[in-house]
């Protein structure tokens, strides 16, 4: 027995130094040495790789135009104006139509800094958003001051009145805070136009106007809440479409301190009057 399988070895080697194996699936075959080098040579020529690229976008064709991938691997390359709009094609798979969004207009300048009234209300009026920092009810910071960020208005760009209004949901940590203790501060800057950028100005830099208004924040009532719409869905649209779910009512800030510093030598406590007989127009 032990013979017989000695032998059956001996020809298993003999058989496989002769011819070449390969392993395609599970299944081997012999192929001769001339077979395997056209077979690699075939295999490695790089100008099948453009064939099978075309081969396979088939499964990108409903989210990109075939112009985009196929043509371009059978084709010469277009010019460079129909590229753009080749790309620009599959962009907008990805893009809101901008076409409906009217950009917004570019304030005026500033008023003269001497003119602290004025400027205030400038800069309450043509801000889109500021600061508000509230004493906190969260349970890790209990007591200390939190700051957030909000979106307001104080009435529409044509149609100043100097009191903030503000669009808010009970779900968030800022209504929740003012539920407990309505007071807080509200926070702009003018770096947050064009004019610090411009004259180089840093933040910081007294020069770059900052104005911080203190008061009650208070519910919209019913006499007054046609106006807040107004007031804040004119500047910022997109919250017409926020969920409703989310149970968004009005607020506005009823100032008690104006606080500004708008240039070198100290800060300006503007008198409620003042502020309010001024216009930023």
């Amino acid at each position: 027995m032990l013979h017989f399988l000695t032998k059956a070895l001996a020809l298993l080697a003999t058989l496989l130094c002769s011819e070449s194996y390969t392993i395609r699936n599970p299944v081997s075959w012999a192929v001769t040495n001339d077979l395997l080098e056209e077979e690699l040579g075939t295999a490695s020529d790089e100008e099948v790789a453009p064939a099978l690229l075309v081969d396979n976008v088939g499964i990108w064709k409903q989210a990109y135009p075939p112009t985009v991938y196929g043509d371009r691997a059978e084709k010469p390359q277009p010019k460079a104006e129909k590229d753009v709009t080749h790309v620009s094609s599959a962009a907008r798979v990805f893009s809101y139509r901008m076409e409906e969004v009217n950009p917004p207009s570019k304030p005026p300048p500033p008023p003269p800094h001497e003119e602290t009234a004025k400027t205030a209300r400038y800069i309450a009026h043509y801000s889109d958003w500021g600061h508000l920092s509230t004493i906190s009810t969260q349970e890790k910071i209990k007591g200390l001051p939190f700051g957030n960020i909000f979106s307001v208005s104080d009435g529409p760009l044509d149609n100043s009145t100097g009191v903030l209004y503000f669009y808010v949901t009970p779900m968030d940590n800022t209504v929740a805070d003012l539920r407990n203790f309505p007071f807080a501060s509200l926070t702009f800057s003018e770096a947050e136009g064009d004019f610090c950028r411009e004259m180089v100005y840093d933040p910081e830099d007294p020069r770059c106007a900052r104005l911080t208004l203190t008061g009650r924040m208070v519910e919209v009532g019913p006499e007054e809440l046609d106006f807040a719409r107004e007031a804040m869905f004119s500047r910022h649209p997109v919250m017409k479409k926020w969920p409703v779910g989310h149970k968004w009512f009005f607020m506005k800030l009823v100032i008690e301190q104006v606080w500004l510093q708008d240039w070198m030598g100290g800060v300006s406590l503007i008198p409620l009057d003042e502020y309010f007989k001024a216009s930023p127009f």
